[in-house]
């Protein structure tokens, strides 16, 4: 009987150890696969079928959807970098911003990518901890940067933002102004803290990144 508990467990053991080894890469392979068929099925659509690979060569060239959205986000990237091209997406941001109701959701599209996107952007500048959603509770957050204006001046105190994201889909979430003094930076990185998030706490950081808990304002500005 013992032995059998024993063999039961070995094996319970090696099955999980199998999962965790195999679900990654699998799902990983799965996501990519599914990415580079859907490109190439959206390319498809826009060349007419005697372009098609299958025709020209004989056999499908897997990618080349994908291959051919890179180029062509490169290619853009390199017109707009040039006067012309500024121009030419100053005029169409402009027609854009004077549609009623597209105007609205191309305006909050471009602040996020302008933010996340940006070559020289601030972004996630820092993480941090917040005793969020009340006292005693507390959530990891990003400071995306320091308040301003209207914001700060009907405060008494040193007010930061704060996006604290949701788990375990870290793009949604909830904007808050945080007095600085009341946030407690961490070391851990970015992406460190992403993982942290969307595994439900499951995956910590490493060990060479340990918590700063000195609160922010004791420390270094943001």
């Amino acid at each position: 009987m013992a032995l059998r508990l024993l063999i039961k467990t070995k094996l319970q053991r090696c099955f999980l150890a199998g999962l965790v080894a195999v679900v990654p890469i699998s799902l990983t392979v799965l996501v990519v696969r599914w990415t580079i068929t859907l490109m190439d099925q959206l390319l498809l659509r826009f060349i007419p079928e005697r372009y098609w690979p299958e025709v020209l060569i004989g056999f499908a060239l897997p990618g080349i959807g994908l291959l051919a959205t890179l180029l062509m986000i490169l290619l853009v990237g390199v017109l707009v970098t040039n006067y012309f091209g500024r121009s030419l997406l100053h005029l169409s941001e402009r027609i854009m911003g004077r549609i009623p109701l597209v105007k609205g959701i191309f305006g909050l599209f471009k602040q996020v990518a302008d933010t996340v996107l940006s070559a020289d952007r601030q972004g996630f500048r820092k993480v941090v901890l917040i005793e969020y959603p009340r006292r005693g509770l507390w959530s990891v957050g990003f400071v995306t940067g320091v308040s301003q204006g209207e914001v700060q001046r009907l405060t008494e105190q040193h007010m930061i933002n704060v996006f604290m994201p949701t788990t375990p889909n870290p793009t949604s979430g909830y904007y808050i102004l945080v007095p600085e003094q009341d946030a407690r930076e961490l070391k851990m990185t970015v992406d460190d803290a992403f993982k942290l998030i969307i595994s439900g706490g499951m995956v910590s950081p490493p060990e060479s990144c340990p918590l700063d808990l000195q609160p922010a304002g004791q420390t270094e500005t943001f």
